[in-house]
């Protein structure tokens, strides 16, 4: 029997929005696997504090970016293949929401989310796609919940990360020529919350509330970042090959059907 090769080991990533939340747990999960990480940020203190604690587990680095700034995009891309030598994978997690309703929200905030939750993912890709060729990486995009079954109390959220399910499948057809996968990961409510989710008169507040009121999944417990850590990297292995331009809802069977 041959010995069993763990498919990530060595890989190069670059992971969006990774000084906190599903971000850094990934950037963790992917060091622990004996990858090599560069995370982005908009918050440099915050950066280089996950940076400090991702050293603790293998090679990592920060690099400030901000999402909504196509020019900082290309340029931490630019910088993270000069660190890690090339991307093998990239994780577009970097997210803001809004607590409102789709009425009520200005058409401001609605490109501000698109902007960021949208847009950005596709610079990201275009910009390392031609990194990704050289071993056939792979992308994954942390789409929402939301995406799958809208919310009215956060509808632009739900709007856009339902366009990002729809573009990561128009990425896969066409990076598939390529031999890159394009898979997306569709999470409910997940512990720590969002850092960027608040209502229409403080959008950059955590407006998450307190985990203890959220409903509490069929499975029985809270969902937490590395529960989506773990999909995320399941989609970047070997394991998954075969899948691309799919969407994989981790939200503890809250939207199996109805309960009792």
């Amino acid at each position: 029997m041959e010995p069993y090769v763990d498919s990530l080991k060595g890989r190069r990533a670059l992971v969006t929005g990774g000084n906190s939340g599903i971000g850094l747990a990934t950037a963790e999960a992917m060091l622990r696997r004996g990858m090599r990480v560069v995370i982005t940020g908009r918050d440099r203190a915050r950066g280089e504090e996950a940076e400090a604690k991702l050293r603790s587990f293998g090679n990592a680095w920060f690099i400030q970016a901000d999402a909504d700034d196509e020019i900082a995009i290309r340029a931490s891309v630019d910088k993270a293949v000069e660190l890690l030598g090339g991307i093998d994978a990239l994780v577009n997690n970097a997210g803001v929401g809004l607590i409102a309703s789709m009425l009520s929200t200005p058409v401001a905030q609605f490109d501000r989310l698109l902007h960021i939750n949208l847009r950005a993912p596709l610079a990201y890709v275009q910009a390392a796609h031609p990194h990704l060729i050289e071993r056939q990486g792979g992308v994954v995009n942390v789409a929402s919940d939301a995406a799958l079954r809208p919310e009215q109390a956060i509808g632009a959220y739900s709007v856009s990360k339902a366009a990002l399910v729809t573009m990561s499948r128009l990425l896969a057809l066409d990076l598939a020529r390529d031999g890159i996968r394009c898979n997306c990961v569709c999470p409910g409510d997940t512990i720590p919350g969002m850092r960027h989710f608040g209502p229409l008169d403080d959008p950059e507040s955590d407006g998450s509330g307190d985990p203890a009121e959220w409903t509490m999944p069929p499975l029985g417990r809270r969902g937490h970042a590395e529960d989506v850590a773990a999909a995320v990297l399941f989609f970047l292995g070997e394991e998954s090959s075969f899948c691309s331009g799919t969407e994989l809802l981790i939200d503890g069977g809250l939207q199996a059907g109805v309960v009792g």
